[in-house]
């Protein structure tokens, strides 16, 4: 993995962790409302308001790493939902 840039948030978790590591998981979902709302349910925190469009083109939202063990969880909604 490389960054895309010296601000970019892969260029700031290599900076602290000088030999790299694991930045975050993604979970693909199938429906992202329905598993946003499923995990609000459970008291469970975001670290945005609302999804946005991702690097593949589909939207996506992070959990707040404090919520999921100190692991940054991206849901990402399936490709085939959107069409892709």
């Amino acid at each position: 993995m490389s960054p895309l840039g010296q601000g970019s948030p892969v260029a700031k978790f290599l900076e602290k962790n000088k030999n790299g590591g694991l930045h975050h998981v993604c979970i693909e979902v199938d429906n992202l409302g329905e598993a946003i709302r499923g995990i609000k349910k459970k008291n469970l925190r975001f670290l945005a308001p609302e999804p946005k469009i991702g690097a593949c083109g589909v939207p996506i939202i992070f959990m707040n790493p404090k919520d999921a063990s100190g692991v940054l969880t991206e849901l990402e909604e399936s490709h085939d939902a959107e069409g892709h």
